[in-house]
């Protein structure tokens, strides 16, 4: 027997860059037999452009704007593992759309965290690696008070995605939004 989605809702991951959305939400999906789907991913697929690209193109908020509205679209769509782009969750009507439609999962971590995953990488557009940890602390000043707003918070510790899905599946076995998992399936865990 497998854990079940027993929500017929998205499970939404929120967060920071570098956090482990990504990774986690692919393991989660995996796990919980639901497909995954990256939201930047999606918008890249659409418009034809990477993320920095379209930063560089159209500035920031014009990408805001648009990422809302692929968010709209994907949050209404089948259950499913979302991973959302590290300043979807900032939009309210976002964040209000994520409460009708979805379970909204923060995946938290700290700034030297984020810090180290994201230092060198490129196509993180909101990062220049010069000021890589100064724009991290900003930016976790800035986002966090809206990221509490989701419905669970788990801690992205500097560890394997693998580790980080266990503690995820486990609250969201106590939240009872998945099926608890039998004793013998935990021995092959």
């Amino acid at each position: 027997m497998s854990r079940k989605l027993l929500q017929p809702k998205i499970l939404l991951l929120v967060g920071m860059m570098g956090v482990g959305k990504t990774s986690v939400g692919r393991m989660l999906a995996h796990r919980l037999n639901l497909p995954f789907v990256d939201s930047d991913k999606e918008i890249e697929q659409m418009t034809g452009f990477s993320i920095s690209d379209l930063f560089a193109r159209y500035g920031e908020s014009e990408f805001r704007l648009g990422e809302e509205k692929v968010m709209e679209r994907l949050l209404g769509g089948s259950p499913c593992v979302l991973s959302s782009g590290g300043g979807a969750f900032l939009s309210k009507k976002t964040r209000e759309l994520a409460k009708e439609k979805s379970i909204s999962i923060w995946l938290k971590a700290g700034a030297d965290v984020i810090s180290g995953r994201t230092e060198g990488r490129k196509h993180r557009p909101l990062v220049p690696s010069a000021d890589n940890q100064k724009v991290i602390e900003r930016l976790v000043k800035e986002c966090y008070p809206l990221y509490a707003e989701a419905d669970l918070t788990i801690e992205s510790f500097d560890e394997h995605p693998a580790q980080t899905v266990r503690r995820l599946i486990h609250t969201l076995e106590k939240a009872g939004v998945v099926s608890k998992q039998d004793a013998d399936e935990r021995r092959y865990e």
